[in-house]
């Protein structure tokens, strides 16, 4: 027979379990505003009823309240962060691109492309049609090519500043997966202690949540939690959990309270991947010297789009097959040499080569080495590695190589800054070459030959490059191609570098403008093929387009590409908010369903409180006021 006392107990247990539904509300109610807060609620249920051993049976015992837990649903943090990463890809995506098409724009204020080079070769070569032989028209016909080439200089310049910028944010990504990974794994070792006492840690998973929530946007990211169980009784769960994340295509970051960092190290200027990449790029490792794969496909996030545009290359890179292995004597040392064959268009033509001059990191084979220089050979489609030193080479390159694929960088499919960079190079080298043949096939006077109008600038002095590269003419579409190389090609000409010879501009008489050096100072033959081959697609082609239609062809890139980012991100910008508004609908606190909540557990407490004073008074009658 259960006590007489026994409704107060039931009484005292409706009481703590409002109670504690009260102080749930209350703190729902003061973290409306928190950000990553998940609404919580009392768990209770009927406790174990009691045996009478009466016709009625058991006899109710009152609420238990179990826990506090927080509403929460991982299917949705899973697609959020999934989406996350693709938002943060193209987030950065979409503002570079922006700042890219404003660099190549040509609005009319601004002096673009097709505005400088429509005063080359129209204003300019029009003057000079008229009077060639006028040295203040030849004067100012110079003028705009310098001003043509200054175009490509700055434009390589601000190309240039830009990878920079983006090379810097990607140190300052990687700094803050390092800050979110240590604050996660601080985090597993607190939620593990409180819940080995069967508590159930609601604000630090929250906080936790919210990390990988900030996480997912810089990089793809992969949760795992499972149960620790008992190693003497694996049927028994401690409480504790395993808690792990895995970034960039499953490479893992946290495993509970441990963290792997990341770190960022500069390339050296021999180290290069491009010709055009700056000084410094940054490789990542992890902090055991493990190399962080930036390359991978699954990685994602505000990271691979910071990659893509910092090392894109449209899939262009070198490789090739070891064809074979040799030794070369230079000043009384010998090198290693090794002899790759080539198919890619990119790869035979040097017009379109972006390989670095300053030597940098072979795989060959999977295997890496560092080369110093290198040759082409046009006949046979061959490049020649010349292979560093013992200082940088540990071992010797063996014949067992012979026949496997050799590689510089990785293929990064997407048009980066090394594409745009390498795109002007093509151009600036394609139409100097065609420029520079024309005028050194004609004379300025009945004694002197032509020479090169258009040249490179030395790095290192004030002096420049003299190119002696021999072209023969392709019929079909109309470009050059290179049958023989000097040291001083015209791969060396980049649009950095893109200048106007300096013994042209210091004597503009040097300028030719006839074919035979017996016609007199008024013929203009050899201009007339100067100004057809800027706009004759038959005699110079740079995409299949003339020489005239660079920016159009440029400008088709990079609105595609700034289109395709800004359609990318409103979509998964917009999912994003469908996704979180989902989330919000279970985890999120809903003022007015906390307002009937507050009522409804408030009135439960009055009762509990009425049957307790009730029972107050039935007891004082019972003790005080019945006996003998």
């Amino acid at each position: 027979m259960s006590s007489q006392f026994f409704g107060l107990n039931i009484a005292y247990s409706g009481l703590l379990a409002s109670n504690a539904a009260l102080n749930t509300t209350a703190n729902n109610i003061a973290n409306v505003d928190t950000e990553g807060y998940s609404r919580q609620q009392v768990v209770q249920q009927a406790a174990n009823a009691l045996r009478v051993f009466q016709t009625y049976g058991c006899a109710g015992a009152g609420v238990e309240t179990l826990a506090v837990e927080r509403i929460r649903d991982e299917f949705y943090d899973t697609k959020y962060w999934n989406n996350n990463s693709n938002l943060g890809e193209y987030n950065m995506k979409q503002y570079y691109m922006q700042m890219i098409e404003t660099y190549f724009d040509d609005d009319g204020e601004n002096a673009g492309f097709t505005t400088v080079f429509d005063q080359l070769m129209v204003t300019g070569m029009e003057e000079l049609l008229k009077n060639p032989s006028d040295e203040s028209t030849k004067a100012q016909f110079i003028g705009y090519a310098s001003a043509l080439t200054e175009y490509f200089n700055g434009l390589a310049g601000n190309l240039e500043e830009l990878q920079s910028d983006i090379n810097d944010e990607i140190k300052l990504k990687v700094d803050e997966i390092n800050s979110i990974a240590a604050e996660i794994a601080t985090l597993n070792k607190q939620i593990n202690t409180i819940e080995l006492t069967g508590t159930t840690a609601n604000e630090l998973r929250d906080r936790r949540a919210l990390l990988i929530d900030q996480l997912s946007e810089i990089v793809d990211v992969e949760v795992t939690e499972t149960p620790i169980t008992d190693t003497n009784n694996p049927d028994r769960e401690t409480g504790a959990n395993r808690y792990i994340v895995k970034i960039a295509g499953g490479q893992i970051l946290v495993d509970t309270s441990e963290y792997n960092s990341l770190e960022c190290v500069a390339r050296a200027s021999d180290e290069k991947v491009n010709q055009t990449d700056i000084d410094g790029l940054y490789d990542i490792y992890w902090e055991n010297g493990q190399e962080f794969n930036l390359y991978n496909a699954s990685m994602g996030g505000a990271l691979k789009g910071l990659i893509d545009l910092r090392d894109g290359n449209n899939g262009e890179y070198f490789n090739g097959t070891i064809t074979a292995i040799g030794s070369r004597d230079i000043d009384g040392t010998t090198y290693d040499t090794v002899t790759i064959q080539v198919t890619s268009d990119y790869l035979l033509d040097l017009n379109k080569s972006n390989l670095s001059d300053q030597g940098g990191i072979i795989n060959l084979g999977n295997q890496e080495f560092y080369y110093d220089s290198w040759e082409f050979n046009v006949e046979t489609g061959e490049y020649t590695f010349i292979l560093s030193d013992s200082t940088k080479n540990s071992k010797h390159i063996t014949n067992d190589r012979v026949g496997k694929t050799a590689g510089i960088g990785s293929s990064v499919d997407y048009q980066g800054i090394p594409y745009y960079m390498s795109q002007m190079n093509e151009w600036v080298r394609t139409f100097a070459a065609k420029f520079n043949d024309i005028l050194t096939s004609g004379y300025s006077s009945e004694t002197e030959a032509g020479i090169i109008m258009f040249t490179g600038d030395l790095a290192t002095d004030d002096e420049q490059y003299s190119f002696d590269v021999r072209y023969d003419l392709d019929e079909e579409d109309g470009g050059s191609t290179i049958v023989s190389v000097s040291d001083d090609s015209y791969y060396k000409l980049t649009a950095k570098n893109f200048s106007i010879l300096s013994a042209l501009e210091s004597d503009v008489s040097l300028l030719a403008t006839r074919y035979d050096a017996s016609d007199g100072a008024e013929q203009t033959d050899l201009l007339t093929d100067l100004k057809n081959m800027a706009y004759d697609e038959d005699v110079l082609s740079f995409r299949g387009a003339s020489a005239s239609e660079f920016l159009e062809c440029i400008l088709s890139d990079v609105a595609l590409n700034a289109s395709s980012a800004n359609s990318f991100q409103e979509c998964y910008s917009n999912i994003a908010t469908s996704i979180e508004n989902q989330r919000l609908s279970i985890s999120g606190v809903d003022e007015d369903e906390e307002a009937v909540n507050l009522v409804k557990y408030q009135n439960a407490y009055n009762l509990a409180s009425r049957m307790i004073q009730t029972l107050t008074e039935v007891y004082d009658r019972l003790i005080l006021e019945t006996g003998v």
